[in-house]
């Protein structure tokens, strides 16, 4: 699985750790399309200064939500994207794109799924969530992105501690440390065929 589309609103850290982690040489794959349904995301810039194509897709430009979906599985078909990976995306997958790349979306969830996840669980929001619950552990997930908000197979997982006096801004910090490398570790994995997507059911045919 080389070639890879990354969806990102604002930032896309995991995205800049995987594409570090390939000029390194840690991991071999072809970046052939970087989304965002955000025109002033940092990712978008970031992708363009290393030559990686570009596009904004969102309901506004597209004129519809279904529309919206639509394009963005042309995108997706028309680089030959065989995997997408979502880094800080923040709209849902329409049922078009989901149908075409069943079991081929990853996203990566700032908690130990299924705590802490659902609809408004995003950013911030989760590590407030989770001082404010008392657990003493957190972390990340590794996951594939079905029609519900980080409900799919879980794919990887690792702790992080919540430290006395954690505030959320610090508690971020120290699981966003560990977000790129088990985003790395997981397409690692799938490269080596060690976790198999066709054990998931595979993607139906773009």
């Amino acid at each position: 699985m080389r070639k890879i589309a990354f969806l990102a609103s604002h930032n896309g850290s995991g995205m800049r750790y995987l594409l570090e982690a390939r000029a390194r040489h840690e991991i071999d794959f072809d970046p052939v399309l970087v989304v965002s349904n955000n025109p002033g995301s940092p990712a978008l810039a970031h992708a363009q200064e290393r030559d990686i194509r570009t596009m904004v897709i969102n309901e506004k430009r597209c004129g519809g939500s279904a529309e919206a979906d639509r394009a963005l599985c042309e995108a997706l078909r028309q680089v030959g994207a065989e995997c997408v990976v979502l880094s800080g995306y923040m709209k849902r997958i329409g049922p078009t794109t989901l149908s075409a790349y069943r079991n081929r979306i990853l996203n990566i969830h700032p908690s130990l799924l299924p705590k802490f996840g659902g609809p408004g669980m995003y950013g911030m929001r989760v590590h407030e969530a989770v001082i404010e619950s008392g657990e003493s552990v957190t972390g990340a997930t590794v996951h594939l992105v079905d029609d519900e908000y980080d409900h799919g197979p879980v794919l990887a997982q690792i702790e992080v501690p919540v430290l006395p006096g954690d505030t959320p801004e610090r508690l971020r910090a120290r699981v966003l440390e560990v977000e790129g490398p088990l985003y790395l570790q997981v397409l690692q994995k799938i490269q080596r065929g060690e976790i198999d997507l066709d054990a998931f059911g595979a993607a139906a045919t773009v």
